[in-house]
């Protein structure tokens, strides 16, 4: 039985879906300022796969999403930070936002630009902009250039090179699917037990 396989072709094959913009839009937007909330990466990457003419739009259309979302995450630090920090605490977040709160005081305007490519998720980077109240116009062109470079270079190069890669992905599938499950699995059981 070719589980991944049969999975990740329906992966493919919803990318190709009319609405799968509409929902990669939202995971976009989303992903922006909730925190535990996959990349937009996770759609764009299989979308500009399928349908390689339309990479350069679905890596805008994922674009304009996180900047909307960005603005949310921006006013969540500014005027409700003190109902987000306990999430933050429970689910992890609180060593990327510190890291991220020393990236701003050391670098500012550079630290949200690095967002576009760093680890720690873009919406530690909202967050923590809007607490700091960094000027928000700066704010902004950091999170296009950062995060539009970062969308565009992954839309443009699964549509170039996607294709050929593709086949050789096809071929170890099975043993890289089975070998994240048993990765995953690994960690549960270290995060489980092996922390206390």
């Amino acid at each position: 039985m070719k589980l991944f396989e049969n999975l990740y072709r329906g992966v493919i094959q919803a990318s190709a879906s009319p609405r799968a913009p509409l929902a990669l839009s939202l995971l976009s937007f989303l992903e922006s300022f909730i925190l535990p909330f996959p990349p937009p990466d996770v759609m764009l990457a299989p979308m500009s796969l399928a349908q390689p003419r339309k990479a350069p739009r679905f890596a805008l259309i994922t674009l304009l999403g996180s900047l909307a979302g960005g603005v949310v995450g921006y006013l969540i630090g500014v005027f409700g930070y003190e109902l987000a920090q306990p999430l933050i605490v429970e689910w992890g977040y609180m060593p990327a936002f510190e890291k991220a709160m020393a990236w701003f005081g050391e670098w500012g305007f550079w630290a949200v630009l690095a967002a576009g490519f760093s680890p720690i998720p873009y919406k530690i980077f909202t967050i923590t902009a809007g607490v700091l109240q960094l000027a928000f116009l700066p704010f902004m062109l950091a999170s296009v250039i950062g995060r539009g470079t970062r969308f565009f270079l992954v839309a443009l190069l699964l549509a170039r090179f996607g294709p050929a890669l593709e086949a050789r992905l096809m071929r170890y599938i099975e043993y890289i699917g089975w070998a994240l499950v048993a990765v995953i699995a690994a960690a549960m059981l270290w995060f489980s037990f092996g922390r206390s």
